[in-house]
């Protein structure tokens, strides 16, 4: 379970078994949430959140957050799906500590 981004106390992780659509998993706590890129001509056009089946999503402000996150680093996620998944790369942990706006 790789884990690639840790902000504000979120964990964006990708476990190792993924599939397709390019997608991210955030956890903080017992709450859990995942985003879906979808993809064209090479540029994310949408970021779609999610529920985990069992799990309880992140709440309002860690919700907010973890958009607000997406928003900003979708591409570096996206590569670190493509870096682990299709070209079986390690991936490094980045910790942002500052608050995004």
């Amino acid at each position: 379970m790789p884990k690639i981004f840790e902000y504000l106390g979120i964990v964006l992780f990708f476990y190792s078994n993924e599939h397709y659509p390019i997608h991210v998993h955030a956890r903080k706590g017992e709450f859990e949430s995942k985003a879906e890129f979808r993809i064209e001509n090479g540029k994310v056009v949408e970021i779609v959140i999610s529920n985990i089946p069992g799990r309880d999503p992140l709440k309002d402000s860690d919700l907010k957050d973890f958009k607000l996150f997406l928003n900003k680093y979708a591409n570096q996620v996206v590569s670190k799906w493509v870096d682990y998944f299709v070209y079986n790369k390690s991936v490094e942990c980045e910790k942002i500590t500052k608050k995004l706006k």
